[in-house]
């Protein structure tokens, strides 16, 4: 009636169990942090690229209209006419409106610039949104901060 369990039949104890399980969440501890800096990583280099990309229409807006935008007028202006007024206006300069930053707040945007050589300031305040930090927090602009040693 009762079959006999034979002693070569396999499967999992309850300590191989524990032991994969415990396997997993140090491998899982040791990967999820990385996976969220790389996550923090592409956002920066998505508004890196936003930023260049918008500078660019900005430079063609430039060309056209013979000046940037003013700060009030902002980046909408490359999407659509500020005004009647602005004579050669021959956009829309970029394929949608301006959206946010990656980290769901508006580029900040100001003509004339206030950083020699550069006409506009255009930036993020990056992850923080606070004006300067390091590394994923640092602001991402259109101007290189060049340092000066002295020695």
């Amino acid at each position: 009636m009762f079959k006999q369990l034979k002693n070569d039949e396999s499967g999992l104890t309850l300590i191989e169990l524990t032991i994969v399980i415990a396997i997993l969440g140090i491998l899982a501890a040791f990967i999820a942090p990385r996976v969220i800096t790389a996550i923090d990583d592409a956002r920066v280099g998505k508004a890196r690229t936003e930023i260049a990309n918008l500078g660019v229409a900005l430079s063609q807006y430039n060309l056209d209209v013979g000046t940037y935008p003013s700060t009030e007028q902002g980046l909408d202006a490359l999407w659509r006419a500020p005004s009647q007024d602005v004579a050669n206006w021959d956009g829309p300069y970029i394929q949608s409106p301006v959206t946010n930053d990656p980290w769901g707040r508006a580029y900040e945007y100001r003509f004339p610039g206030t950083h020699y050589g550069y006409d506009y300031d255009l930036f993020s305040y990056g992850k923080d949104g606070k004006l300067g930090g390091e590394d994923l927090n640092a602001d991402i602009t259109n101007w290189v901060e060049e340092e000066t040693e002295f020695n």
